[in-house]
């Protein structure tokens, strides 16, 4: 898995202003391993995935550090971590962050307990919860397709705290999102500056594009 594979991962974290160590790319190979030998027999990706696990999910996982370009965050609430997607490579990128993995899902909670029990990774907690009954605040959030965007918005306001960052994985297109602008308007009316950013098709497999939202900075 060395080689092209793991360019990609490292292209995706150079956009964000990462490097990535010999242990970290050790570490997502470790991962990316593991996602194909027991996440998708297991149910937790489609059958298809396993011969794009890099660019549809550890690189596109990495991109969500483009809220951090300027700063390492401290911590990052993973919503509907499913098997640790974007969680699991943010906490590799950012050993300095501890990565809550939440998930309401049983099994697939086992699950991520069975990656970060293999990878060994100190920064991760797992939770297992409805994201709607969390009361925290988070200095930054992330959403990899676990909830409507409109609520992945109104959830943002309500759980970063000052000068936290969110961000929402929206398209796999080059096109901007045809409701893009309406979730920047409603990030503005719930108090959040808010920005549509693309990845690049050249980072990626494909242009993707984001939602970055921003409490008070």
């Amino acid at each position: 898995m060395a080689g092209e594979p793991l360019e990609l991962a490292r292209r995706a974290a150079a956009w964000v202003g990462r490097g990535l160590s010999p242990s970290q790319e050790d570490a997502l190979c470790v991962y990316a391993d593991w996602l194909i030998r027991e996440a998708i027999p297991a149910g937790g990706l489609g059958p298809r995935e396993a011969d794009r696990v890099w660019e549809r999910h550890i690189a596109d996982s990495l991109v969500f550090g483009a809220a951090w370009k300027d700063r390492d965050p401290d911590e990052i609430l993973d919503v509907g971590s499913g098997v640790g997607l974007p969680g699991i490579p943010m906490a590799i990128m950012y050993p300095g962050a501890t990565v809550t993995l939440l998930d309401r899902g049983g099994r697939r909670v086992r699950l991520l307990r069975r990656a970060v029990g293999i990878l060994a990774l100190p920064n991760v907690v797992i939770a297992q919860g409805d994201v709607f009954s969390v009361a925290d605040e988070w200095g930054g959030v992330v959403f990899r397709g676990a909830v409507r965007p409109p609520e992945a918005t109104g959830l943002a306001a309500r759980l970063l705290t000052p000068g936290g960052r969110a961000v929402l994985g929206l398209s796999r297109r080059p096109e901007v999102p045809p409701k893009g602008r309406d979730l920047v308007n409603l990030a503005g009316a719930l108090g959040l500056s808010a920005e549509l950013v693309q990845v690049p098709g050249d980072i990626l497999d494909a242009a993707a594009w984001l939602l970055i939202m921003r409490l008070g900075d």
